[in-house]
């Protein structure tokens, strides 16, 4: 038989490739004459960059920029074979690294210096994968490294991050558009959130990052009260858009420049040629760490059950854990969801477990596909 493995990486244990080279493993057991077609996948949050190389190689470019607590790092950006730099967040002000830092004091800039990079080194087709972001700033001061002047009532340049908006005053955003107005700019995100209000980044996704419950409503007016200063002298309404709440806000600084927001799965999808690969295979496995009701809201293996469906091709859930909902949504959008866990065990073991277990399980499921076809 001809299997199409795209998993998404199992968080914190194994990347999408070691993911899908575990499902390879299992099924060649109960099938030697296997073709197996590896394609990892992501869905515009960490691991986006390494998932499409892993499919499709490109040119490693790095900059010196900024990280979420000021340090700075050379972060890496991959220009893909056919001229799309596409920079992942979660490589610069990623979560795991910002650790117990103040959120207030966490800031966007180094994404907008990596803009500003690649626009110096002439890229003009750029992809801005946005999962995984620490800060929650508004995007104001990733496009305070893009030339906007955030003002104090002194009449003093802040920063942009998250405590600075608190002093805001007034802004000047003089020349902000222009270096994007030649730009091709795309923006992954899996998230349709607005920039403020009950839906907004800091209420739905601040307490994740370390905002404190008792400071969701000052921080999302501080936030607000940026974005209507920036809206009002750009003449634009931008902060009400979906996914301008995506990454801490983010999604609102790259709407501003002119981006063209959609699915981080259904993009890195397009860039893998899966369409393509499903026409040529019988059966299909994905997964993720932990696939429950909001793994239809846009995740990878949701991304690929619907195009294989297209295809007429079978699909199977392979993942860490399989929450099922009470309406049956996620079970009746693939054929099987299957977990690792199959007896009581901690997270750090089957996380540790997970190549072997993975492997276990592919096997017995692939044995059991099998079986079924030679009876049909």
């Amino acid at each position: 038989m001809r299997w199409l493995l795209a998993p998404d990486s199992y968080k914190g244990s194994l990347e999408a490739a070691a993911v899908a080279e575990a499902m390879q493993r299992g099924i060649e057991r109960a099938d030697p004459q296997a073709e197996c077609l590896l394609r990892p996948m992501a869905d515009g949050g960490e691991g986006t960059q390494d998932a499409l190389y892993a499919a499709v190689g490109g040119q490693w470019l790095q900059f010196p920029v900024c990280n979420a607590t000021g340090d700075t790092i050379m972060a890496p950006c991959l220009l893909l074979p056919d001229g799309t730099a596409v920079l992942e967040v979660a490589r610069i002000i990623g979560l795991p690294e910002a650790g117990d830092s103040p959120v207030a004091q966490r800031s966007s800039r180094g994404v907008g210096q990596m803009l500003a990079a690649l626009l110096q080194s002439g890229q003009r087709r750029i992809a801005v994968a946005l999962g995984g972001s620490s800060t929650n700033d508004g995007g104001a001061a990733c496009l305070a490294a893009l030339g906007l002047q955030l003002l104090n009532a002194r009449g003093q340049r802040l920063d942009g991050a998250l405590q600075d908006l608190s002093q805001l005053f007034t802004l000047d955003a003089d020349g902000l558009l222009q270096a994007f107005a030649d730009v091709e700019l795309e923006i992954w995100s899996d998230v349709d959130n607005p920039l403020s209000g009950p839906r907004g980044a800091t209420a739905v996704f601040g307490p994740q990052k370390g905002v404190a419950a008792a400071d969701i409503a000052r921080i999302d007016g501080e936030i607000t009260h940026f974005a209507q200063l920036l809206d009002a002298r750009l003449q634009r309404d931008t902060r009400h858009l979906p996914g301008s709440g995506a990454a801490g806000g983010l999604g609102y600084a790259m709407l501003l420049l002119g981006g063209r927001m959609q699915s981080g799965a259904q993009a890195v999808a397009r860039h893998l040629g899966l369409a393509a690969a499903l026409q040529r295979v019988d059966w299909v496995f994905s997964g993720e760490g932990r696939s429950d009701s909001q793994t239809l809201a846009g995740k990878a293996p949701a991304c690929v059950a619907a195009l294989a469906r297209a295809a007429g091709v079978p699909v199977s859930l392979l993942s860490g854990a399989v929450i099922a909902d009470e309406q049956g949504a996620l079970a009746g959008s693939f054929d099987g969801c299957y977990s690792l866990c199959n007896r009581p065990m901690s997270l750090d073991s089957a996380m540790q477990e997970a190549p072997q277990r993975l492997a276990q399980l592919a096997e017995q499921v692939a044995r059991t596909i099998l079986a079924a076809r030679a009876a049909a």
